[in-house]
């Protein structure tokens, strides 16, 4: 174990390293939040990959394997389509927009403030993803120090606490292209082949596993489609994904790019479910799925590449904790606050209206109260993830929230020039109250909550937004000249305009 131990902390050394690096490069509220938008095609799709396949799609999608062989592969296959989908479709509109956050996004499109009702939802759903990830570093250090729960928590959100507050969006994005290469090296260059041959290779599998274990639809067509609408519409709106897209230095980058990140997340899909496959073969009698990982990490790799898996499966929890972390407190400083401010304090302007006077985004502007709110919210997810126990819990809470309440005022806003900020903002409130209300009555983990809060945000953005008044030309105008940019342009190039 002594090697597996100068891994790991080699790892996590390192990735500190790499976040003081980072902080040397963030000299402005840009650089903090979306990286200076000037990432390259490597650096754009290792981070986007990075931040999508975290401790779920890791821990969980080997989990998936191991109960329903290959349709396990779904959860993940969903998030790949989302990657996809959003870059082929949608990921060029957003870089020319301009903006930090998604709810600079509503008010640019449909003019006034929505920003406090849209950013707490997005805040909710930001916060729960970084304790999902938080939660799952409690597994790696169990099984490479014995360490209890509680102070695996403690270890995992220090370190990603640390290197997000030091350097935000660079220190991020340059530990999370590493994380990404250990993560390919550890997940589908070591530990897939290594638990397929222990598992006697694919006939040998064939012959111990039910056949259901190798079809693509035994986990249930109900299921499939749930996972599709969560996670598929859930990547072309969160926050943490925007965020992303943000740093592309192009538009086109943010595209190809993109399309890279979507193929490598649907291989990262099949080589889960087929190691949760081969560990069905290893262990049949396993009282918990999740525990999949741990035991065949534990039990059959020898040390040294058994820490460097441990170090790739911990990256892939780290890479989402922080993108969730650096996004969340995006949200609170830009959007929530500075609108609470106006509520409360009198004369007190909002975010939107300084941009607007301003003619610009501060990009000079300091840095230091968005360190201390990552800070804030970093100490604040460990408390809270030492105090929930269910992983999937977490994150289907965070994405029904997400997806039921912000899905239809985001995508109507970019495709139906009809809409109108009263839809939206009755859209959001109605769909948020339905996915809530139906969580209690049905239970987190049903399928109802979703649809229901899509169907009811959908029914009341489309009848509230024809019985109002169409958006001002004023505004549409400003909206329209965003898109124009030519996709050539270069982040740098394309100047802020003012959000009116």
């Amino acid at each position: 174990m002594v090697l597996d131990y100068t891994v790991m902390a080699v790892y996590i050394i390192g990735i500190l390293g790499v976040g003081y690096w980072g902080m040397r490069r963030s000299a402005s509220k840009s650089d903090y939040l979306v990286a200076g938008r000037r990432l390259g095609t490597f650096m754009y799709s290792g981070a986007l990959s990075a931040i999508v396949l975290g401790g779920a799609s890791t821990v969980g999608g080997i989990g998936l394997g191991y109960t329903h062989g290959l349709s396990g592969a779904w959860l993940v296959v969903a998030i790949g389509l989302g990657i996809l989908v959003l870059s082929a479709f949608f990921a060029k509109r957003i870089v020319k927009l301009k903006v930090y956050t998604v709810t600079e996004m509503l008010d640019l499109r449909y003019g006034g403030s929505s920003g406090l009702i849209s950013g707490l939802v997005m805040f909710l759903y930001t916060l729960m993803l970084t304790v999902t990830s938080t939660l799952a570093y409690a597994t790696i250090f169990h099984v490479l120090f014995g360490m209890p729960n509680f102070w695996g928590i403690v270890l995992g959100g220090a370190v990603v606490v640390t290197y997000s507050v030091m350097g935000g969006m660079w220190s991020i994005t340059l530990t999370d292209v590493v994380q990404f290469v250990i993560k390919t090296i550890g997940i589908l260059l070591l530990l897939l082949p290594i638990a397929i041959v222990n598992a006697g290779g694919f006939s040998g599998m064939g012959e111990r596993l039910a056949d259901s274990f190798f079809s693509p639809w035994s986990i249930g067509g109900a299921t499939i489609i749930t996972y599709i609408v969560v996670y598929t519409l859930g990547l072309l709106i969160g926050q943490d994904i925007w965020q992303r897209v943000f740093t592309a230095k192009t538009p086109r980058i943010s595209t190809i790019g993109g399309i890279a990140s979507g193929i490598y997340c649907l291989i990262y899909a099949v080589a889960g479910a087929l190691i949760g496959m081969a560990v069905r073969v290893l262990y049949p009698t396993l009282a918990n799925p999740d525990e999949a990982f741990a035991t065949i990490v534990q039990d059959v790799l020898p040390p040294g590449i058994r820490g460097l898996v441990l170090a790739a499966a911990l990256a892939a929890m780290m890479s989402t904790a922080s993108g969730a972390l650096i996004a969340s407190a995006t949200v609170l400083t830009s959007d929530i606050v500075p609108r609470l401010k106006a509520l409360f304090i009198p004369g007190s302007r909002t975010a939107s209206a300084s941009v607007g006077a301003s003619g610009g985004h501060p990009e000079g502007a300091g840095i230091a109260g968005y360190r201390l709110t990552t800070l804030i919210l970093g100490v604040a997810v460990i408390v809270i993830a030492s105090a929930v126990t269910s992983v999937v819990g977490a994150l289907t809470i965070a994405y029904n929230i997400l997806v039921g309440g912000l899905f239809v005022a985001i995508l109507g806003g970019l495709l139906w020039k009809r809409g109108t900020r009263s839809g939206a903002l009755a859209s959001i409130l109605v769909g948020t109250a339905t996915v809530i209300i139906t969580m209690f009555i049905t239970g987190i983990l049903a399928n109802e909550p979703i649809y229901f809060g899509l169907g009811s945000s959908l029914v009341t953005f489309i009848v509230v937004s024809l019985m109002t008044r169409p958006t001002d030309d004023v505004i549409m105008t400003e909206w329209s000249r965003r898109l124009k940019i030519s996709d050539r342009t270069e982040a740098n190039e394309i100047i802020d305009l003012p959000v009116r």
